[in-house]
């Protein structure tokens, strides 16, 4: 069959493409002619083109930078921290509701979880510090009235990072759940009866069949997460930090912001862009490899 033919009788399913095709090219693609300003002493009124040339001069002069190097250690350690709290969470959820007998639970306890990754994490952060604020807070209100002293989630470092973890395990859990259970959904429910007539425990299903059956979700979403590494979103750190905590809430997004937006140092900021870009992509490719050679599973 002619590449003419082919096109010709399926033509409704490369006419839904074309819009998903165009988004990348204008949003993915497009923007990639802006990372030569890493390059030039980028000047707003010249524009891209008419601004000058300066090489390597930008990247010598970030790396100079303390605050890099400090948001760089944040974002790493935050990220490291979320992979060790937040990967496992859903997991754990699915499993523990793909063994759920009720169905009416089942459905109430997909539903509540859900919900949190569709809120807006600015409205996340004003519940936040609805209920952990140091003064004003929900806990920390009836801690006082029970004579307890305060706890300072929001402005003590150690506590402020574990109100930071938790909430992202709030926030993310219920959406990667949906991914897990719709893996479960492809192993065969015969595998399970008959690990359960040889006498197989419960827990021994989940070791033996669940997680092996798991195994290439777990494996390929742990790799994306790995190339997500050394990026981090804005919001989060940004809504939820404060003055008080800065030493670990001020990130590479939020640096970024500081000096790109704030101070108008667009050079600068597009710098730390690529080296994110740069840095993600061999974190991607080095895991993908250590998961080739140790378990056979790649996404490449």
């Amino acid at each position: 069959m002619t590449a003419n033919v082919f096109f010709r009788r399926y033509w409704q399913l490369y006419a839904l493409l074309a819009l998903p095709v165009a988004y990348f090219i204008i949003f993915k693609y497009g923007p990639m002619w802006g990372v030569q300003i890493a390059f030039k002493d980028f000047n707003l009124f010249q524009g891209i083109n008419g601004s000058k040339w300066i090489g390597f001069e930008a990247f010598a002069e970030v790396f100079r930078m303390k605050d890099f190097y400090t948001t760089l250690r944040n974002t790493l350690m935050l990220n490291l921290l979320d992979l060790l709290v937040s990967f496992p969470a859903p997991l754990i959820l699915a499993i523990m509701l793909y063994e759920a007998k009720w169905v009416w639970f089942k459905k109430m306890s997909q539903t509540i979880l859900y919900i949190p990754h569709f809120i807006s994490w600015v409205i996340i952060g004003g519940i936040v510090y609805q209920v952990f604020g140091t003064q004003s807070g929900m806990i920390n209100n009836l801690l006082t009235k029970l004579g307890m002293e305060a706890i300072p989630f929001l402005t003590d470092k150690n506590d402020w990072l574990v109100t930071y973890l938790g909430t992202g395990v709030w926030q993310s859990a219920g959406w990667g759940t949906i991914l897990y259970l719709a893996a479960l959904t492809g192993i065969n429910r015969e595998l399970f009866e008959a690990a359960e007539v040889d006498g197989a425990g419960r827990f021994k299903r989940i070791w033996h069949i669940t997680l092996p059956g798991l195994k290439t979700t777990i494996v390929t979403l742990l790799i994306i997460n790995l190339g997500n590494m050394i990026t981090i979103g804005f919001e989060r750190p940004y809504i939820i930090g404060n003055l008080a905590v800065r030493d670990y809430s001020d990130v590479l997004s939020t640096f970024v912001y500081r000096v790109g937006i704030q101070s108008g140092q667009y050079t600068l900021a597009t710098v730390v862009g690529l080296f994110q870009a740069i840095v993600g992509l061999a974190f991607v490719l080095g895991a993908n490899y250590a998961s080739k050679k140790l378990t056979d599973e790649s996404i490449l």
